[in-house]
């Protein structure tokens, strides 16, 4: 029976008639639903390894738990070849928040990180936002952009999204423009959640 990696690649991507090995990305988010589900919508090549996680912690033991899923899977022969780590500021400390940054720089994992909360991602897909707003704004503000109820945990948000996800990319692009240099810490709001969704993307199939 074949294993997993030894299946086609579907892009037709060859080493002169031998098959690449899978890419196995770890996406560690600090929310339990919100963002995995978001996350987990993406439609991946079946030549990638794309593992979602949902922690429901934050910070800094967010990105230990990175570092250890990432050396266990070492350990066990199958190691990823990068690992993002998608938290944001919300009310955690300055000192806390930088200290996630810092051992995450040291560990080389990338990082998606937004301020105030995810949320602001998603509101970048139906208008530019450079104003900063309270988290409990953006739950009222996607209810009245979704035309339905906003919740956290909604399952369909990626597919609600996707036609309007080049406008979500180009906002968030113009947005950190405005910071020289960027202080993910301070500055309301900001995000860089769309690099990450743009390695995803090209991910897809």
């Amino acid at each position: 029976m074949p294993r997993p990696w030894d299946r086609p690649n579907r892009r037709g991507r060859e080493d002169r008639g031998r098959l690449l090995p899978r890419t196995r990305i770890l996406v560690v988010c600090e929310g339990a639903k919100t963002e995995p589900n978001y996350f987990r919508r993406f439609p991946y090549a079946e030549v990638f390894d794309v593992e979602v996680v949902g922690t429901g912690r934050n910070t800094d033991s967010l990105v230990e738990e990175a570092i250890r899923l990432r050396d266990n899977a070492e350990r066990e022969g199958s190691p990823f070849n990068e690992v993002w780590c998608v938290f944001d500021r919300d009310s955690f400390t300055a000192q806390s928040f930088n200290r996630a940054r810092q051992i995450a720089q040291n560990e080389h994992l990338r990082t998606a990180m937004t301020n105030e909360a995810f949320e602001l991602w998603y509101l970048l897909h139906f208008n530019f936002h450079d104003a900063g707003i309270s988290r409990k704004t953006y739950g009222k503000r996607l209810t009245v952009a979704f035309k339905q109820e906003y919740k956290k945990n909604m399952p369909n948000a990626y597919d609600l999204l996707l036609a309007r996800q080049p406008d979500a990319i180009r906002n968030a692009k113009t947005l950190l423009s405005r910071y020289a240099p960027w202080n993910p810490e301070a500055h309301n709001p900001s995000t860089n959640v769309h690099q990450l969704v743009q390695r995803l993307n090209e991910l897809a199939e």
